[in-house]
């Protein structure tokens, strides 16, 4: 993930959570190794040279990945762009052999969280460090 297409989302993404929640720690909290292959991965989406969207996953545990960091820029919201890299996620999470998709997101973010109750997410309790934040898992399959 230390690639300078990932820079602008995280930079977007920081400001972000700071204007919503404050400063805090949240994209410090795992090092980028952690979204690297063969456990992991990161996606961008570069629109006409610009980031519009991307997240990532990091293994959680033996059958479970959990996205982090997904972020769509205003321009590309209500496009499809967050369902695209959740749908190249959910895929590449079955590629590398995962049986579970797990995530959290803020108190403060509804359009995240409507986004994960459309996509099929099912709401499970806050795993994390935070516990106003929402959880979701998703059982994936080769056949879904």
């Amino acid at each position: 993930m230390d690639d300078d297409r990932a820079a602008p989302l995280i930079d977007a993404l920081r400001r972000d959570y700071e204007e919503l929640y404050g400063p805090n720690e949240e994209l410090d909290r795992y090092p980028t190794a952690e979204f690297d292959p063969p456990d992991g991965t990161f996606i961008v989406v570069i629109e006409e040279g610009t980031t519009i969207g991307g997240g990532g996953f990091r293994r959680f545990d033996d059958d479970t990945c959990e996205i982090k960091r997904v972020w769509t820029h205003a321009d590309g919201r209500r496009r499809g762009v967050a369902t695209t890299v959740l749908d190249a996620l959910r895929e590449m999470a079955v590629e590398l052999g995962y049986r579970r998709i797990v995530l959290e997101t803020g108190p403060l973010q509804p359009a995240a969280t409507a986004l994960y109750d459309r996509y099929g997410f099912r709401r499970i309790p806050p795993f994390g460090p935070y516990p106003d934040d929402v959880g979701f898992e998703l059982p994936i399959s080769p056949d879904r």
